[in-house]
């Protein structure tokens, strides 16, 4: 099953890719923080640290920290949120 609906791109967004090697995503309300570490790390070949899922009005949505040796930005360029 797909957990991640679409990646979130605002302005602390972007910051977090930047500044913390963070990426955030609104995921499926079923979805818990081990399905979205797996599937982020099958779809964008990197190695997850830590997933913090927080719940809003409007469903989950997903933080991922990544490895240091992974750049956010970069996964975020292909994803065409940069």
């Amino acid at each position: 099953m797909d957990y991640i609906i679409s990646p979130v791109a605002t302005e602390k967004t972007m910051l977090n890719g930047q500044k913390e090697n963070k990426l955030t995503f609104i995921v499926a309300r079923e979805a818990k923080k081990a399905d979205v570490a797996r599937e982020v790390e099958d779809k964008f070949s990197v190695k997850v640290t830590k997933v913090n899922i927080l719940r809003t009005k409007k469903g989950k949505k997903a933080i991922v920290t990544l490895d240091q040796s992974y750049n956010a930005e970069e996964i975020g360029e292909r994803i065409g949120i940069y």
